[in-house]
């Protein structure tokens, strides 16, 4: 079984699986964890701005030989860089510090400052061939509806926390009109040991000769969800990946969903994220 894909609502094919860079630190390291995932077979990035290692991210794309058009990059927009003509330069920026021509998907990071503005740029980045497919991350207030309605491009993705305990099943009701797809942070819930442990994993992992992790991430996949665990270490890269030689049966993807318990990690009010984010703006 290969490595799957989802075809986006704007005709774009994404990998359904990749390698997320938060919080690895410097480029260097940033590089390095890129590189071994190259080597796996990933070919999905998931960056940020805010992540500090963009550069790294375009230096392993450029060392590792492969052709730009295998590999798709992510990255996000902070809401200091939203807003008309702001964010056409920030775009500019991003380009240059990852070292390509384009980005195969660009999304707004989070859902303050001017996103509509930003928004617009973001679609006329497209129209100018810097921008394959856009989208949002931790769009989940009426604010989603808010840029939804002015859109002339939907949403490809909309970027959130999701995982066997908080499936996002009503924002996926919410988005369904416009075909835009999930894609999960915290896909391990955070690594909690109740969620990895849960005694259905547990028995799946026996069953396929897996780890509870892997059944997770399996699960993810079969949900119709992208993926994209972060890992610098080079046993967890492997692992990881090693998920596409074995398929849940539905009954099994069944009991999975009965674990679903609205319970997310991440508990912040938007006031809260609000007065966090504001005291930080990321370095070019």
């Amino acid at each position: 079984m290969e490595q799957t894909y989802i075809t986006l609502n704007d005709g774009n094919k994404i990998p359904q699986f990749g390698l997320g860079v938060f919080m690895i630190p410097g480029d260097e390291k940033t590089k390095e964890a890129c590189l071994e995932a190259f080597k796996l077979g990933y070919r999905h990035i998931d960056t940020a701005h805010a992540y500090q290692n963009e550069r790294g991210v375009g230096q392993a794309v450029k060392e590792s030989g492969i052709p730009r058009e295998e590999i798709w990059i992510t990255t996000k927009l902070w809401p200091s860089e939203y807003g008309e003509g702001k964010t056409e330069k920030a775009i500019d920026k991003m380009l240059e510090r990852l070292g390509t021509d384009y980005l195969d998907l660009l999304l707004l990071h989070q859902q303050f400052g001017d996103y509509l503005g930003a928004w617009k740029d973001m679609e006329k980045a497209v129209a100018q061939g810097k921008v394959k497919s856009i989208g949002l991350s931790n769009f989940e207030s009426e604010r989603l509806e808010e840029v939804l309605a002015v859109a002339t491009i939907s949403p490809s993705v909309l970027q959130v926390e999701c995982h066997p305990y908080y499936q996002q099943n009503d924002l996926k009701k919410r988005i369904a009109p416009y075909h835009t797809v999930i894609e999960s942070w915290y896909p391990l819930g955070h690594g909690d040991a109740a969620l990895v442990e849960e005694p259905v994993f547990t028995k799946l992992a026996e069953k396929y000769g897996k780890t509870n992790a892997q059944i997770i991430l399996r699960w993810h996949i079969q949900e119709g969800t992208i993926v994209f665990p972060k890992s610098s270490n080079p046993v967890h890269i492997k692992e990881n990946i090693d998920i596409f030689d074995f398929e849940l049966t539905e009954e099994e993807m069944n009991e999975i969903r009965q674990l679903d318990k609205g319970f997310r990690y991440y508990t912040r009010t938007l006031e809260e994220q609000e007065a966090a984010l504001g005291q930080f703006v990321p370095a070019d």
